[in-house]
């Protein structure tokens, strides 16, 4: 859904943003910037967006089968193809900057173990040194897909409510007994409130299959009612309590991010969903899984050697840094997506690449006049 990339892209590019802001003003947690960029310190909740909506996405197909998944094989193999070839690209991009300008904040000193605990998407688990700062999301969600088939089955027999308490009760009792489960201020670790966000966005995918009658209600209203007060709550107690309370947070927020979905899904309110669809959105979505893998080392590298040298700490390095970096990262990001991410999205199998290859390269350029005489018909 066109909407739904549009989302992607844009939660990719407030990331990027993030990052700007975070290797320009020091004292993170805090806002020591200007107030007017103090939206910038959030770039955790952009990971929220992303699960929310791979919930909302994977069950798009499923919702519209009877929440029946079509095959564990089949989905495992997708969703390989999908995220690993892409993120096994970046990761050896991100080793490689690494070695060649040292340990640096979010890239730190990976070395052989950081590619096997790291390639095997097991940074959840196993600790490692860190080769880029945004893959710890990464495994959250390749772990989240474990979870999916599980989801759908109780989805299909008991209904959407026993999903999400399935997903939510579990979580919220470990928090109250454990409250120092949250792992939101590392790179690395278990982020078990993530399981809530993804059920949610999974049961609200249902209504792409729903009548005509439920597509109607007033899911934008719905959405705000589920999500302003959660905002709030985050602009008055500010940004060190918020990051504090990350755990409790992204439960609350969930389900305003998957009604947010439902609602840009049935094409409301219209004047999002007609941004949403304006063709620099769209492209942006079309690459956006390069644009959060690739970023940080683009980041980091022209924060380091080129703005922190040469202007000081705050606004001076927060323009030169996002002037530079954010564009570099788009286009780079841009290239990278056609190689490692974009055919793998287009073509499902290696024969399938393969023959789109040949095809591409031996093809013999159209006669002169070819192009004149096929435009007349």
């Amino acid at each position: 859904m066109t909407g739904l990339d549009g989302i992607r892209g844009l939660a990719a590019l407030y990331v990027v943003l993030h990052h700007c802001w975070l290797l320009s003003f020091p004292g993170y947690p805090a806002n020591t910037g200007p107030w007017w960029v103090g939206g910038l310190v959030y770039g955790h909740l952009a990971v929220v967006v992303f699960i929310t909506l791979s919930g909302f996405s994977l069950a798009i197909s499923p919702a519209r089968r009877g929440w029946r998944l079509g095959g564990l094989a089949r989905f495992a193999r997708r969703r390989a193809w999908r995220i690993l070839p892409p993120y096994w690209a970046a990761l050896g991009l991100s080793m490689a900057v690494a070695a060649i300008v040292g340990p640096l904040p979010h890239l730190g000193s990976p070395n052989l173990r950081s590619t096997v605990v790291y390639g095997l998407l097991s940074q959840d688990f196993v600790r490692a040194p860190v080769p880029n700062g945004a893959f710890w999301s990464i495994a959250v969600e390749a772990g989240l897909y474990f979870v999916l088939p599980l989801l759908l089955l109780v989805r299909r027999l008991w209904g959407a409510v026993a999903v999400l308490a399935l997903a939510t009760v579990p979580v919220v009792a470990l928090g109250l007994l454990r409250p120092g489960v949250s792992t939101v201020d590392k790179a690395t670790g278990l982020t078990l409130q993530f399981a809530p966000m993804f059920a949610a966005g999974m049961v609200a995918a249902g209504v792409v299959a729903a009548v005509p009658r439920v597509r109607r209600l007033p899911w934008p209203w719905f959405a705000c009612a589920a999500t302003v007060p959660v905002v709030v709550l985050m602009a008055v107690n500010g940004p060190v309590w918020t990051e504090r309370h990350y755990y409790w947070l992204d439960i609350a927020i969930g389900p305003g991010i998957a009604l947010l979905l439902a609602s840009v899904s049935v094409g409301r309110p219209s004047v999002l969903a007609r941004f949403l669809g304006t063709r620099p959105v769209r492209a942006l979505g079309s690459f956006s899984y390069s644009l959060y893998l690739i970023h940080v080392p683009v980041v980091v590298v022209v924060a380091f050697f080129v703005a922190r040298p040469h202007f000081a700490a705050g606004l001076p390095r927060f323009w030169v840094t996002l002037g530079l970096a954010a564009p570099l990262a788009v286009v780079l990001a841009w290239g990278f997506g056609k190689v490692f991410e974009i055919p793998f999205q287009r073509y499902r199998s290696f024969a399938e690449l393969r023959a789109a290859f040949a095809r591409t390269a031996f093809s013999k350029p159209p006669a002169a006049g070819a192009g004149r005489v096929s435009s007349r018909h």
